[in-house]
């Protein structure tokens, strides 16, 4: 069900899609996780990564944002027409990448305000403060506040709107409603909802699939680093057997 690339993806013109994923191939010292991944995800589209604990998301994701670990050892990555595969993270970065991890990795210390001025020290910016406080007024009125100390739902919207103060042209969120009340959860669909409005393209890793593939356009899922489905969220929604054989739900 895969979306085939170009085979010949060696110059940035043969990528077909704004952001390409060409047979990936990743390790975790000597663990095989990524075993040759392709994807697509066009401009201003949400796409939810799923699969099961150990399936090889967050893999995909540090792989994307050019993190250390884990390695990529074959495969190219396009993000409109820059050859991500070929940088380092903070080259990836300032070409336009950003994740937000799992454990949002909000500075000890600094203050809400802080956090989001210490992520425009250097070009390229991207949304003002104004604006990332409009966007999440809470925010706003905690901007004196340090950030180590808000609720889980507040450092999440503070990772995000430290991720939008960058000028983004892809956003990586790993586990977003993880440990979140679902109140909070339906504010931070709301959120990317409108971010997506604003033409930024998301690809998400969330344990909480029925609650991602309601927020995406499309999904892939991965099952022991390999992907077993490529196409419309909403198929997935419809199909129980697909899910219940690969996330459990």
């Amino acid at each position: 069900m895969n979306a085939p690339l170009a085979k010949n993806a060696n110059h940035a013109e043969n990528a077909p899609a704004y952001f390409s994923l060409w047979d990936i191939h990743a390790y975790y010292g000597e663990s095989y996780i990524v075993q040759g991944i392709n994807f697509n995800v066009h401009e201003g589209e949400i796409l939810a990564l799923l699969g099961r604990n150990g399936a090889g998301k967050t893999s995909t994701l540090r792989t994307i944002a050019r993190l250390d670990s884990p390695s990529l050892t074959h495969g190219e990555i396009w993000l409109d027409h820059q050859p991500l595969h070929e940088m380092k993270s903070f080259q990836a970065a300032q070409a336009g990448i950003a994740l937000v991890p799992e454990d949002r990795r909000i500075i000890q210390g600094l203050t809400v305000e802080e956090n989001l001025q210490l992520a425009q020290i250097a070009p390229p910016h991207g949304w003002s403060l104004s604006r990332i406080y409009e966007l999440f007024p809470r925010l706003g009125e905690r901007r004196k506040q340090e950030g180590t100390t808000l609720s889980g739902g507040e450092q999440q919207m503070l990772a995000i709107g430290r991720a939008l103060a960058r000028d983004i042209k892809l956003l990586l969120l790993d586990e977003p409603y993880e440990g979140l009340a679902p109140v909070i959860v339906q504010e931070i669909e709301k959120t990317l909802r409108l971010i997506k409005e604003q033409g930024i393209t998301t690809i998400i890793v969330e344990q909480n699939a029925i609650a991602a593939l309601k927020l995406a356009d499309r999904a892939v899922i991965l099952d022991t680093g390999e992907i077993v489905f490529d196409g419309a969220a909403q198929e997935v929604l419809d199909n129980e057997a697909l899910r219940r054989e690969y996330l459990a739900i």
